[in-house]
């Protein structure tokens, strides 16, 4: 008896083990090469097992709900009776032949009365034949290149955040065009006298800090059943590099200058290029800002960076209608995103947080005169 093997296809990266769903013939029954025998579910995908040759569905090893493991055999096929599959619609030798030049199973060639024809099997549209398709795909370029060891890291913390944290965002949007004024008047001469470019981060910045001062518990932390309130604001800021995404640490932001913190920022993205920066400059932080506006991003949800109870995230400026004093005008609008851990913080503190942020930035001469 000639007996072919049904077997668990490979499975998808990372998964051991599938539920078999459903079979979908007896045993007893006739199928032909390539028909759906049997749904295997993985917990990315389901996967359709075809029949690796016509025949007979001779027995089923494991049956519907059962785990199964990739390459596991479920189930045989007495492939000898393939030819009484093949003959129940009459065929003459030549059809046989061409239909098994095209790759196409005779009887399921559609067809009047009860013999398929030369014409029937030229009139039907060639199979693609899965070995080829396999030898295709296999001939496509990949690279495997193994995560860095600070990817790995990042992942961690990330997923950590996630499960043990409960995170809510919420959203606010700004007015530039006040920040861009003053920046555009001063660049020329805070870089002439400082020695290093002004930029957006130091007004938010800032502005974060005024924020967290009015708001504590958007700079505080948790450690178990305790929330720790820090009376000091050490800012993460994070910053991209070839190896990923690190985020330094500014100390005591509060007592810094605009210069100060442009020069610190400048200098933690020649260490980070450079994989200069030390422990100590990636430890503690009470709060963290992260601008996806540098790469374009319009909106996102920020992750956490435990064990901080909060993330801001500010994105890219776009020209946008807004109504201004019941007027449609054209303004330089940035949205951003609090992320916040509302075990510890509720929406009215961090909306309060993102309000309090919008009119620093909206009207800086709040920031310069610590009002």
């Amino acid at each position: 008896m000639s007996i072919a093997e049904i077997k668990v296809p490979v499975l998808p990266e990372s998964i051991t083990d599938a539920t078999l769903l459903t079979w979908h013939k007896h045993p007893g029954d006739a199928v032909l090469e390539e028909e759906k025998l049997v749904d295997i579910e993985t917990d990315k995908v389901v996967l359709e097992v075809p029949a690796p040759n016509s025949g007979i569905l001779k027995d089923i090893l494991k049956s519907d709900g059962e785990d199964v493991q990739a390459g596991e055999i479920i189930g045989h096929i007495d492939i000898r009776a393939s030819e009484t599959i093949v003959t129940a619609t009459k065929t003459s030798p030549a059809v046989r032949k061409i239909a098994a030049e095209q790759g196409i199973e005779p009887s399921t060639v559609p067809h009047h009365g009860n013999r398929v024809t030369k014409a029937d099997i030229l009139q039907t549209p060639k199979p693609a034949s899965r070995k080829n398709l396999k030898e295709n795909l296999s001939e496509r370029p990949e690279e495997r290149v193994p995560m860095t060891r600070l990817r790995k890291r990042v992942a961690e913390r990330l997923l950590n955040a996630q499960h043990e944290h409960a995170i809510l965002t919420t959203f606010n949007e700004i007015n530039m065009k006040a920040v861009i004024y003053l920046r555009t008047q001063y660049k020329t001469a805070f870089e002439k006298k400082q020695g290093v470019k002004l930029g957006f981060m130091s007004f938010f910045i800032k502005a974060a800090v005024a924020a967290l001062q009015k708001f504590p518990i958007i700079n505080a932390s948790s450690e178990g059943d305790d929330i720790i309130y820090h009376g000091y604001y050490d800012i993460g800021i994070a910053v991209s590099s070839q190896r990923g995404l690190v985020v330094p640490i500014l100390r005591d932001v509060d007592s810094m200058s605009f210069a100060h913190i442009e020069k610190g920022i400048a200098d933690f993205a020649r260490r980070a290029r450079d994989a200069q920066l030390s422990i100590e400059d990636l430890t503690g932080g009470t709060f963290t800002i992260t601008n996806g506006g540098i790469f374009g991003s319009m909106l996102s949800t920020p992750i956490l960076n435990p064990p901080q109870s909060a993330i801001l995230g500010m994105h890219n400026i776009i020209e946008r209608p807004i109504a201004e004093n019941g007027q449609v005008v054209i303004r330089p609008m940035m949205y951003v995103a609090l992320s916040y851990d509302h075990r510890l913080i509720d929406g009215r503190e961090a909306v309060q947080f993102l309000v309090t942020l919008k009119n620093a930035i909206e009207d800086p001469t709040r920031l310069l005169l610590d009002i």
